[in-house]
C-alpha cells in the first residue's frame, strides 16, 4: 500500500517504492526516516513534515523551498539530494542516507577537541557553507544537532529548513516561535529579529569552534533568554583563558567569526576557511586579541558595573543638586 500523509512506521510502502525501516529522528518541523528504494535495494532517508503542522501553507511553502535548496547543493560535506522531480502523493524529500551519528553525539565526553582536530572539522564545515554561500543559500541554523559523522570522520551538513535562498520572498513561519532550538549558535542578529545571511553562518561556525576548543559555548544561563541576552551583549571569554593550548592564531580566528557586529566578521566563508588553511602564516596585528596577548587591559564585568552605578548615583546627584538650587531661588 502507498501510506497516507501522516507519520510514517515500519514496513509502510511510500508511493510503491520507498520501504519504511525505522525513524531516525522526529522535530518540531519534521521527521527522517531510513528507508529502502526497493528498485536498488539502496538505502536512503526519507524527511517530511511533522504531521501536526502539515496543513499550515506557510509550513508547506517551506519545505518546498528546503527541497528546492537541496536539489542545488552538491558538495562532499552537505547531505545529498536524491530527488529527481517524481510524483508524490504527499510532501517528502529524499535524501543520501548518511552512516553515522550527530556531531553532538559525537564530541559528548571528547572535549576539549585537539586544535588539529577542531580545525579539521572547522574546515570541512566552511568548505560546505562557502560552497552553498556561492549558490546563494545561507544555512541559518548551524549548530552540532545538524551536522553528521560517518565513522571515518567525514561531516555532512544537514537540514536546511530554515535556510535563506537569495531573491526569494521572505516567509513568515508562525511555527517557528514554537519550536526554536538552542540558542548558543543564533547570532545577535537572528536573536534581534533580522534575517541573518553569510555571516550568521560565520558566526555559528564560529561558536562551534569556540565550544570545540574550549570543551564549552562562550555564553550560558539558566534560561534561552538569559543565554541571548549575554549573545547580544557580553564579550566571549578570551579562548586562551579557558584552554592556554589554543594557538594565537587560532584564537585570532575563532574570536573575529564571533563578533557581535555582523561587518566586523569575516565577509565571507571563503576568507574565514582561508585563513583556517593559513594559520601558521597570519599577521596577528590584523586581530583583535585578549588583553594578554595585546598587551591591553579590558575592563572587568564587576569593574563595568561598577562603572555604571557610579554613573547613575552621580547623574541622581546633579537632578538633587539642580533641585535644590530651584527651590532656594524661588525662595529669595
Amino acid at each position: 500500500m502507498t501510506a497516507a500523509p501522516t507519520q510514517l512506521h515500519p514496513g509502510d510502502l511510500v508511493d510503491d517504492r520507498y520501504r519504511v525501516v525505522d525513524l531516525l529522528g522526529a522535530g518540531g518541523f519534521s521527521e527522517t526516516y531510513l528507508a529502502t528504494d526497493e528498485r536498488d535495494g539502496s538505502r536512503v532517508a526519507l524527511k517530511a513534515p511533522n504531521p501536526a503542522i502539515l496543513g499550515d501553507a506557510q509550513t508547506f511553502e517551506r519545505f518546498r523551498r528546503e527541497m528546492a535548496i537541496s536539489r542545488k547543493l552538491d558538495h562532499p560535506h552537505i547531505q545529498r539530494s536524491l530527488d529527481r522531480g517524481e510524483n508524490r502523493s504527499f510532501p517528502y524529500m529524499v535524501l543520501e542516507y548518511v552512516e553515522g551519528e550527530s556531531l553532538r553525539r559525537h564530541l559528548a565526553g571528547r572535549l576539549p577537541l585537539p586544535a588539529d582536530q577542531a580545525v579539521g572539522y572547522a574546515r570541512q564545515l566552511a568548505s560546505a557553507l562557502a560552497h552553498a554561500h556561492r549558490l546563494g543559500v545561507a544555512h541559518r541554523d548551524l549548530k552540532p544537532e545538524n551536522v553528521l559523522v560517518t565513522a571515518d570522520g567525514q561531516l555532512k551538513l544537514t537540514d536546511f529548513g530554515i535556510a535563506l535562498l537569495a531573491g526569494a520572498r521572505r516567509v513568515t513561519w508562525r511555527w517557528l516561535n514554537n519550536a526554536v532550538g538552542t540558542p548558543d549558535y543564533m547570532a545577535p542578529e537572528q536573536i534581534q529579529g533580522k534575517r541573518g545571511d553569510e555571516r550568521t553562518d560565520v558566526y555559528a561556525l564560529g561558536i562551534m569552534l569556540y565550544e570545540m576548543l574550549a570543551g564549552r559555548v562562550p555564553f550560558s544561563g539558566d534560561s534561552p533568554l538569559a543565554v541571548m541576552a549575554q549573545a547580544v551583549n557580553v564579550t566571549p571569554e578570551p579562548l586562551h583563558r579557558v584552554n592556554p593550548a589554543v594557538p594565537p592564531p587560532l584564537e585570532a580566528v575563532v574570536h573575529k567569526a564571533i563578533r557581535k557586529e555582523p561587518g566586523e566578521r569575516y565577509s565571507s566563508m571563503e576568507q574565514m576557511l582561508h585563513d583556517l588553511d593559513h594559520l601558521d602564516d597570519l599577521d596577528l596585528g590584523q586581530f583583535v586579541l585578549g588583553p594578554e596577548r595585546t598587551g591591553r587591559r579590558l575592563p572587568s564585568d564587576r569593574t563595568i558595573v561598577l562603572f555604571g552605578v557610579a554613573v547613575g548615583v552621580g547623574f541622581i546627584l546633579l537632578i538633587v543638586i539642580a533641585v535644590l538650587i530651584t527651590i532656594l531661588l524661588e525662595h529669595r
